[in-house]
């Protein structure tokens, strides 16, 4: 997002913050809220641009808000729903995908405070894994003549149980509603929201072998103390990197693999 699209999300993070501070919200019910008014806005794209329509008033579109969802979701969301429109955006688009943030930060709150937010990292981690390893799997949550239902028995089947119910309702959601991205970058999008809840950055961290716990400690402060942040590590086990790990943050790589050294040895002989 640019601009006032910028501006108006961070305010809006900064309520949402507020409002689930209160022990009295319930966060998973208000992300439900959320994921259904982003359904809606979606889908209604002339709604959505008398949302958005700079030349109306902010009260005036707050009010048709508060009209038209008002009876159907909770005063809370509303709120967050009439804040929302009452701020100038740059593309109507980036009204919703701001809804969808709020929803998915809003079921990640929900796992903080059954302290199993962690949890959910991992998950969501996992679950990434397995689907860019499963061709067929990809493909059957991808597929555009299933429907939403088929998907959601097919997501219960793997992630109900084991999974945290915050993980179940987030990849739930992606897969019934992409909205134009593939599974990957959603599942990866999420993961890195989950990582800010805690103002932790992500490290990808690529091994022959799983890592000890005290590798894992060692490895965790060390990126810590190079990148100043709180680091949450993802942790992947690739036989084909031969020996040493391989480090992503970002769009930063960390070669540290025998593989990796080869690879980057044989380059410079072939130049």
């Amino acid at each position: 997002m640019n601009g006032a699209s910028r501006e108006a999300l961070a305010a809006a993070r900064e309520r949402l913050d507020a409002l689930t501070d209160s022990t009295s919200v319930d966060a998973a019910r208000l992300a439900d809220e959320l994921a259904a008014v982003t359904a809606l806005l979606d889908r209604e794209v002339s709604l959505r641009r008398v949302l958005t329509d700079p030349a109306q008033a902010g009260e005036a579109k707050a009010e048709l808000a508060q009209r038209l969802l008002g009876a159907q979701i909770s005063g809370p969301a509303a709120d967050l729903v009439a804040g929302l429109v009452r701020s100038r955006w740059s593309q109507p688009r980036d009204l919703v995908d701001a809804l969808e943030e709020l929803a998915n930060t809003a079921d990640l709150t929900s796992a903080q405070r059954a302290g199993t937010l962690d949890d959910v990292e991992d998950e969501l981690f996992r679950f990434g894994r397995i689907v860019t390893s499963n061709t067929e799997l990809r493909a059957a949550l991808t597929d555009r003549k299933a429907t939403g239902t088929a998907k959601s028995v097919l997501l219960g089947s793997l992630l109900g149980g084991p999974a945290d119910a915050a993980t179940e309702r987030l990849v739930t959601r992606l897969v019934s509603a992409p909205r134009g991205r593939s599974l990957e970058a959603g599942l990866d999008s999420l993961s890195k929201l989950a990582a800010e809840r805690r103002n932790r950055v992500v490290a990808v961290v690529t091994s022959a072998v799983p890592l000890s716990d005290m590798q894992k400690q060692r490895l965790g402060a060390a990126l810590a103390k190079l990148y100043g942040r709180s680091m949450h590590l993802n942790l992947d086990v690739d036989p084909d990197v031969l020996g040493g790990i391989r480090v992503q943050v970002g769009d930063e790589i960390i070669n540290g693999s025998i593989a990796d050294r080869i690879d980057d040895a044989a380059r410079r002989m072939a130049s």
